[in-house]
């Protein structure tokens, strides 16, 4: 009888899956719309994955009939409507990949579920025919024989054993990825029960306007709100037992630690750390973690405001914590703990100016030890039920993936599921159940044209703008070009554009570290900014018309956020090289570094006569400051803007412009005059700006105002089913 050919079994790859024998590509369960030329190119894309498939095979395959048709209109359309339906993108591909003048190559890792074995390979049960009865009578004698002689050998040598026949393991169901909710607005931090049949959560609610504490059964429908404080609730962790549940709560006086009730019930505050409201943004990578026997609770705190912040065990016995990690004195800080399941180790997560990596420590003390060395940002992260592996959330490569990485060490390996913008992995102890978050976020540069006093205000616009990340606008001099950093090649690089937007070039190419926070020179030929190609932050000038970058910096303290002197004589940045972040400068040509600042500095700019040094302190205090540049006492000038928004504003000869993150509806901007000494009103954000980043640049004939800010954010939380 002739073997029946085995059928095509479904292919899976991110949140998608192609099932090749009904021609249907669903995404999370739900059936996407491609059909025709976009889905044979998908199937044999997927069918090759790993090799390039040329135009020409394309061609052959699929319009070899279509004599008067324009092929290469016809294919890069068919390539588009792809990857529109995978939501990829030709710039930074997650799926697709062009190889240029050759063809197209599918880079996702694919998993494909092992075929059911076919059907004659399975033994009938049948008669034996009479002609078998004598073989059968011999072979039976022949196992009794065989059975005696090692029964007789096992006796005599009772140190060795039966040998035994493998048994066939029946086939690992595979993963699978369903939505766990679908709600509007944003879903952060799940974590499971002790028995992986409940998630918590953090939600914003339905209208967007407060961060509370859900809980949701695994295959039911019914959400429970735990919360309804209008403070934001965050990163909930269950009791061992099941019976309660810990969360963050944004208090005036600090960051507290409440427990709930998993039933629902009055929350109780334990605990109050003394960590700044500001910083709490900071957290929604970080929680607790409750330890397997439940008696301590771990969780980021500090013992002075800005110092690093570091993790506490906090005892539930006698509501005493106690440091776990002491990081050093320049690096921002641990936070992000997870008990081990033996309740031995702690991992966790060490950030020094936004550059983050895996650690773990023992629960009774000790030098921590550094599992990760991608110099990238962290996501959160999760022990495997066995302990031997922690699974984390990284931009190593491209935005925010799921990674595996033994605990005792060794090279992390992508998960396969979770895709891009993948973060807060929690997993069950039982039920082999992994959840996530699935978000997106978009930042872009908008333009604000300056009021004038008696005219109308026009309505800003969005300038600068991609599907993935653009910070730091700076105009040049003459206000003609604008230099920004963006992540639009997958790694974050120094661009340039024209004033409108247009004529975009990419001026450096470092393909990997952290780059940015650009600087012009004031005759607006160098650019100065900040990288990592070897771990840790150097300055960098490269010129305004390309060419290779020249270091400035090369010790091994950070060195970051530079601007000019209005001679050019100088460049000055913010150093950890004391221990604290201060503001240094040194000859522009490279030499001897000199210390400004000596009660904290970060980010800052030389007054229009280059008599001043305006600065703000980075993360740990709001407001502006100056000191002459000569050197003396360092004297506030403003309270905006907020700790953490270091990089949101920009200084003329008249005034401070500056982003006040605390107005209501939505931040504003403002301008502070140096001749009144009075704050006015300039414009509005729409949405938020980005904590952290280099968000304002004013050109210098203040007419008008770069900024960035957050266009779109959500996140839903995902299952993975037989997860291992």
């Amino acid at each position: 009888m002739e073997k029946s050919k085995p059928t095509p079994q479904p292919v899976r790859f991110g949140a998608f899956e192609l099932d090749p024998c009904s021609g249907q590509l669903h995404k999370h369960g739900i059936k996407i719309r491609l059909t025709g030329q976009p889905l044979e190119i998908l199937t044999m894309l997927l069918h090759r994955r790993g090799e390039v498939v040329t135009r020409e095979e394309l061609r052959e395959k699929l319009w070899a009939d279509d004599t008067f048709v324009d092929f290469d209109h016809s294919l890069n359309a068919a390539v588009n409507k792809l990857r529109e339906a995978l939501g990829d993108d030709a710039d930074n591909p997650c799926f697709v990949e062009t190889v240029p003048r050759r063809g197209y190559l599918f880079i996702a890792p694919v998993e494909t579920p092992a075929p059911p074995a076919p059907i004659d390979t399975l033994a009938p049960r049948a008669a034996f025919p009479a002609s078998a009865k004598k073989r059968r009578y011999v072979f039976w004698l022949a196992a009794a024989v065989m059975v005696v002689t090692l029964v007789g050998f096992y006796i005599a040598r009772p140190h060795l054993y039966f040998f035994r026949r493998p048994i066939r393991q029946a086939a690992q169901p595979p993963m699978s990825v369903l939505p766990f909710t679908t709600f509007p607005g944003r879903q952060y931090a799940p974590a499971f029960s002790p028995d992986g049949n409940q998630l918590a959560f953090t939600w914003d609610g339905s209208s967007g306007n407060n961060y509370d504490i859900y809980v949701k059964l695994v295959g039911a429908e019914t959400t429970v709100r735990l919360t309804s404080d209008p403070a934001i609730d965050c990163c909930p962790v269950w009791s061992p037992d099941g019976r309660s549940i810990a969360f963050t709560r944004d208090l005036e006086q600090g960051v507290a630690i409440f427990v709930v009730p998993a039933l629902g019930g009055p929350a109780r505050k334990i605990y109050t750390t003394k960590l700044q409201r500001a910083r709490f943004w900071y957290f929604w990578v970080s929680g607790l973690s409750w330890s397997p026997d439940g008696k301590l609770i771990a969780f980021p705190d500090q013992t002075s405001p800005g110092e690093p912040y570091g993790i506490f065990l906090l005892s539930l016995e006698t509501i005493q914590a106690r440091r776990l990690t002491s990081p050093p004195s320049h690096f921002t800080g641990d936070y992000g703990p997870a008990f081990s399941p033996d309740g031995k180790m702690v991992a966790f997560v060490r950030n020094v100016k936004d550059v983050q990596e895996v650690y773990v420590v023992p629960t009774s003390g000790g030098e921590p030890r550094q599992l990760t060395f991608d110099r990238g940002r962290l996501g959160g992260l999760a022990w495997t039920p066995d302990g031997r592996e922690i699974v984390f959330s990284s931009t190593r490569v491209r935005g925010y993936e799921l990674w595996r990485v033994p605990a005792s060490g060794g090279t992390p390996e992508r998960l396969g599921v979770g895709g891009v913008n993948a973060f807060h992995p929690t997993i069950s102890l039982v039920g082999h159940r992994l959840a996530y978050s699935q978000g997106s976020w978009n930042d872009n540069i908008w333009q604000m044209q300056i009021p004038v006093p008696g005219h109308r205000a026009t309505p800003p616009i969005k300038l600068i703008y991609s599907t993935m990340d653009e910070e730091g606008p700076q105009f040049s001099p003459d206000g003609s070009k604008i230099v920004f950093q963006s992540t639009r090649t997958g790694n974050w690089e120094i661009w340039m554009c024209d004033r409108d937007g247009s004529n975009l070039v990419q001026l450096t190419s470092f393909r990997g570290p952290l780059t940015g926070t650009p600087r012009w020179s004031p005759d607006g030929r160098q650019i100065a900014f900040d990288s990592r190609p070897e771990g840790h932050a150097d300055i960098f000038v490269i010129q305004a018309e390309g060419g290779p970058p020249r270091r400035i910096t090369s010790d091994a303290a950070n060195h970051v956020v530079p601007s000019w002197s209005r001679d050019e004589r100088w460049i000055y940045f913010a150093s950890d090289k004391t221990g604290s972040w201060q503001v240094w400068k040194i000859p522009a040509e490279g030499g001897q570094a000199v210390q400004v600042t000596r009660q904290g500095g970060f980010a800052g700019f030389e007054s229009a006569d280059g008599k001043l040094f305006y600065y703000a302190k980075g993360l740990s205090a709001p407001g502006i400051w100056k000191i002459p540049v000569q050197g003396g006492e360092e004297t506030r000038v403003l309270d905006y803007p907020s700790a953490g928004y270091w990089g949101y504003w920009g200084i003329l000869d008249k005034g401070i412009y500056f982003v006040n993150t605390d107005a209501k509806p939505h931040p504003t901007i403002e301008f502070f005059s140096f001749a009144t000494g009075r704050t006015t009103k300039v414009g509005a954000f729409e949405k938020q700006p980005s904590r952290g980043s280099p968000g304002l640049g004013v050109s210098a004939d203040g007419q008008r105002i770069l900024y960035e800010q957050t266009d779109q954010e959500y996140s839903n939380i995902m299952l993975v089913e037989n997860f291992r």
